[in-house]
């Protein structure tokens, strides 16, 4: 499967009369774009921000960030299964406002949207400090329970990203970037002094506002399946999550997946990258061994020699992630996992709830305890109240003066287990 992705790169956005890219700048027709936001269901208002790199804003509480895009050749359209038809999509070319995204925010759906900022201490942490973020706030009508509050705000942030998308369809992209995989036959045939890698793509399936959606269905649904990888980079997984924003893969995170990208930079040169086996986090002890053994039964079954293993989330999904590795290596597959770790503030507490002897090559994304302040911005966009309650916020986190005391949990992608980020850790 060969995909083409032609990066079209936004120097700034602005609101103007027609939305359109032109000479790099992202114009937004602001009334026509709210028209179409509203007609949404179970949305009451929306309103549009724009927040660039360096300004003194907070963008609180986030639910989603969203990279604009457009198919423009080949099968499918963006967001499968959601937004467009269920077609396979991972072939053609599809269009990227490089450097832009939407973000929405909104009254919280429930305790654990973060926080962005665009400058000082906080902007350090994460990584949607440095796009020009078109800011969607999105208000549900009253009375609304929280799946259909998480599921309205979903469905404008995404609608929000094809509108904006839209807008280069017809642009000449800076750079086409192509991404190819053979099947698993001709790559061994093709690469056959070169070990055979393979991703494990944990996506947090927990309920209770805690979903991720491949092809427009509900990942606690499956069981383990593989994919290309170039699905994955054409919006086949989308996030549903508000689960603590550090670690949480937004669905921009999804469609830039680091792990993905830097198989892809590694393949046919020291690796064979044979493709993604996609799992979920599962609540049940049962529905835990299931997935484990069927992720282990596809690395088998794809003669794999070596596995990446990325988890969401932390607490309950640390027993999936020690399962899904101590399996994958039973059947003599290296393993090798990235995750975040919970190890207290001092950073002297255990840093995942389970363990396993075979789990003995880890890549760590950072300390979610950590606690900063964050300092004073002139200016919030969505509701700042939520300080003291979301995930990582404590009783008088928000201080009188502006400034926040929290943990990087709060702060959206700080800990990002795909290591779309900043932190890491260095073993000794």
């Amino acid at each position: 499967m060969r995909l083409e992705l032609g990066n079209i790169f936004i120097k700034d956005i602005q609101f103007a009369a027609e939305t359109k890219v032109e000479n790099g700048v992202l114009y937004v027709n602001k009334d026509e774009m709210i028209s179409k936001l509203s007609a949404i269901e179970n949305v009451k208002s929306v309103d549009l921000d724009i927040a660039r790199p360096g300004d003194s804003v907070r963008i609180t509480p986030v639910k989603d960030v969203i990279e604009p895009r457009v198919k423009v050749e080949g099968p499918g359209g963006i967001f499968p299964g959601v937004i467009s038809k269920v077609d396979t999509v991972g072939s053609g070319r599809t269009h990227v406002l490089k450097g832009a995204a939407v973000v929405t925010t909104g009254k919280v759906v429930g305790f654990q949207e973060g926080i962005i900022d665009m400058s000082g201490t906080g902007a350090e942490y994460t990584p949607f400090s440095k796009t020009l973020n078109l800011v969607v706030i999105a208000e549900p009508v009253d009375g609304i329970d929280q799946h259909r509050h998480e599921e309205a705000l979903r469905m404008v942030g995404l609608n929000a990203g094809v509108y904006i998308g839209e807008a280069g369809r017809s642009v000449t992209p800076d750079e086409v970037k192509v991404y190819e995989t053979d099947t698993i036959f001709e790559g061994a045939a093709k690469y056959p002094n070169l070990p055979k890698v393979g991703y494990v793509y944990m996506l947090q399936t927990q309920g209770l506002l805690h979903d991720t959606y491949v092809y427009g269905v509900d990942a606690k649904k499956i069981v383990p399946t593989i994919l290309y990888p170039t699905e994955i980079m054409d919006g086949a997984i989308l996030s549903g999550n508000c689960v603590s924003s550090c670690d949480k893969n937004p669905t921009y995170v999804h469609c830039n997946n680091p792990m993905v990208e830097e198989l892809y930079a590694m393949h046919g040169k020291e690796i064979n990258f044979v493709g993604v086996i996609i799992t979920n986090e599962n609540v049940y002890l049962a529905d835990k061994e299931r997935s484990s053994n069927w992720t282990a039964k596809l690395c088998k079954y794809l003669g794999l020699d070596g596995a990446i293993v990325s988890q969401e989330g932390f607490g309950n999904p640390d027993t999936d992630l020690i399962m899904n590795c101590k399996k994958i290596e039973m059947e003599d597959v290296k393993t090798v996992i990235s995750t975040d770790e919970y190890a207290g503030r001092d950073g002297a507490s255990q840093s995942l709830a389970d363990a396993d002897i075979r789990a003995n090559a880890v890549v760590s994304n950072g300390n979610a305890n950590m606690v900063i302040v964050l300092p004073p911005m002139d200016k919030t966009i969505g509701h700042i109240q939520y300080i003291d309650t979301i995930a990582g916020g404590f009783d008088g986190s928000l201080r009188a003066d502006g400034s926040i005391e929290v943990e990087i949990q709060a702060i959206t992608g700080a800990t990002n287990e795909l290591g779309f980020g900043y932190l890491s850790a260095k073993g000794y």
